[in-house]
């Protein structure tokens, strides 16, 4: 990048941004791949050629790694010569106010007069419950407690691999006010399967309307969410207070409480 552009970017268009690896509008960025290639100079230009077709300019290998017989892990750097217009950016997100844990306790416990009811498990073949436990369960994540920890919450953690019909039948048995679905497991697009699954049992037994329904995940985002029919989606980065703070608004504002 020209050095007046660099200037221009940090002073007038503050709005163009690139990434900033050693001085502030460099453009650098660090990228890792793996190529069916054994380690040496061959896999090397490779490496470099895909990070150009990248379109990342001055292509650098930083490190690279044999994976057995004719792999190879790269690390690389190079430099991104277009900005971003963070000005033309639309974000999808849950509209809800963060708020500490106890405003969400008064809110619920003035307002509502009765805890919230969620009932969250990892369904279909999905085995991993640590993101689903972070949310839910009483320690919580990073010092900041699950929903467990709020008497405001009645918390229901069905755990893994749970089908989605008995999830929707737990739903219904607790009458519960909001769902919450962890899918961890991606490959295949399965749990774009199994999260559109659900909404088509819920639809069918008349339940649909009658909760907030939240998919969570390193994949999922709230604009996902929404496209499959949720009311919102939580990806990476999510805090037990961010998911607490978003049930307590949203379940209060479907009753005209909020």
């Amino acid at each position: 990048m020209k050095p007046e552009m660099n200037v221009e970017m940090r002073g007038e268009n503050k709005h163009l941004i690139l990434p900033y690896g050693d001085h502030h509008g460099d453009g650098v960025v660090q990228v890792s791949f793996t190529l069916p290639l054994p380690d040496g100079p061959l896999g090397d230009e490779a490496a470099r050629q895909v990070m150009r077709q990248m379109s990342l300019a001055d292509p650098q290998v930083a490190e690279s790694v044999p994976l057995g017989e004719n792999y190879t892990f790269y690390v690389g750097y190079g430099k991104l010569a277009r900005p971003v217009d963070v000005t033309k950016l639309k974000v999808a997100r849950p509209l809800w106010d963060k708020i500490d844990p106890v405003q969400v306790e008064r809110l619920v416990n003035e307002r509502l007069g009765r805890p919230i009811v969620v009932v969250g498990a990892a369904t279909g073949s999905d085995a991993h419950t640590v993101g689903l436990d972070a949310i839910l369960n009483y320690k919580g994540f990073a010092g900041d407690h699950g929903l467990e920890a709020y008497s405001c919450f009645k918390v229901v953690n069905m755990g893994s691999q749970v089908p989605n019909e008995e999830l929707v039948a737990r739903a219904k048995e607790e009458e519960a006010d909001a769902i919450l679905v962890s899918q961890v497991v991606t490959q295949g697009n399965v749990h774009l399967t199994n999260l559109t699954n659900l909404v088509e049992i819920l639809e069918a037994e008349g339940w649909r309307d009658r909760v907030v329904l939240v998919a969570g995940g390193p994949r999922i985002t709230h604009a996902l969410a929404l496209e499959l029919g949720y009311d919102a989606g939580f990806g990476p980065m999510t805090r037990p207070q961010d998911v607490a703070s978003y049930l307590a608004q949203e379940v209060l504002r479907r009753k005209s409480l909020y």
